[in-house]
């Protein structure tokens, strides 16, 4: 019945269904709560949800590759931190010290890659191994003492406006958004992302180096997780090794909810943006509504199993 007439349910989600979760949050919670659609509020939920968009551009790109990381809410603590202690500690300015960090961030998701393409370790357990390390560093260096930062030009990264009212980390996220954009879509690069993600063996026999594709796409996903983790360390204005953990399951759920296959070969990054938006709007409206962190984390997690079934449906469907 479904085939002749057109209509299905997975159909319809695949199309408009990101769309319609975010409109539905829209309405509900502008309901229930007072000032939810003020223009102060809207864009606070934007300068919340850019750290969790900026990871979640690589992380997209690894997904759709075939991959996933869950070390991306270590590495926004553990660069936060490395790039407060180097400003500190060692005096070193501002600029060298955030290249070493997202250098180190890029160098770290190498390893998670190598581990996964030469010693056939699975991305969540390479990424989990990684997330291990990285939270050792970072309360070896602190020993669970955050780094305050005082240097005001390193805080306007997280905290600053632009034109007054934008926040410089949502633009950061726009940036990087359209960036992904252009990779996945306009390049031959994305064009062998989605060929390993859909089939490897065949993007292989097609002559494409797919270790090198897939080192590389793990890198990317540590560069922007560190990206993330220097801004949020701005926000702050320290570096914090306790922050972070539920980090990994937001950018997961935000891109999966983006229409991003978990099983990789498929999926658009611009949709993904909406996916970033429903978890942010989501976090700030259970919080106006002054819901019990506990629940919070309820919901978060039924979200997170709604996304991925629906993911498996249309895959299946597909």
């Amino acid at each position: 019945m479904e085939k002749k007439n057109g209509f299905s349910f997975i159909g319809i989600y695949e199309k408009f269904g990101v769309y319609l979760v975010l409109l539905f949050e829209l309405v509900i919670f502008s309901l229930l709560t007072k000032n939810f659609l003020s223009l102060d509020n809207l864009l606070s939920v934007g300068r919340q949800v850019s750290f969790t968009g900026i990871a979640a551009v690589g992380a997209t790109i690894l997904m759709i590759a075939g991959g996933i990381d869950i070390s991306s809410g270590a590495m926004l603590a553990f660069s936060g931190v490395v790039c407060a202690w180097m400003m500190v500690d060692f005096q070193i300015p501002m600029v060298p010290a955030i290249l070493i960090t997202l250098a180190l961030g890029f160098g770290f998701g190498t390893i998670s890659g190598i581990a996964y393409t030469k010693f056939n370790v699975s991305p969540f357990i390479s990424t989990l191994a990684m997330q291990t390390i990285l939270k050792g560093i970072s309360y070896l260096i602190t020993n669970a003492i955050p780094i305050r930062v005082q240097n005001t030009t390193f805080k306007f990264l997280g905290q600053g406006y632009v034109l007054g009212r934008i926040p410089f980390p949502l633009i950061v996220m726009a940036v990087l958004f359209v960036f992904g954009w252009w990779v996945l879509g306009r390049t031959y690069f994305g064009r062998h992302i989605y060929a390993i993600g859909g089939n490897a063996e065949a993007a292989r026999l097609a002559g494409i180096n797919v270790t090198k594709y897939c080192i590389f796409v793990f890198s990317i996903s540590g560069l922007f997780s560190a990206i993330a983790g220097v801004l949020m360390a701005a926000r702050l204005g320290t570096g914090q090794p306790q922050i972070g953990g539920d980090f990994a399951m937001d950018v997961i759920t935000s891109i999966v909810l983006g229409g991003v296959s978990i099983n990789g070969g498929s999926g658009k990054i611009i949709l993904v943006i909406a996916g970033v938006f429903i978890m942010g709007i989501l976090s700030n409206g259970m919080i106006m509504m002054g819901l019990n962190e506990y629940w919070q984390w309820v919901v978060r997690g039924i979200v997170l199993y709604f996304a991925v079934a629906m993911s498996n449906m249309s895959a299946k469907k597909a």
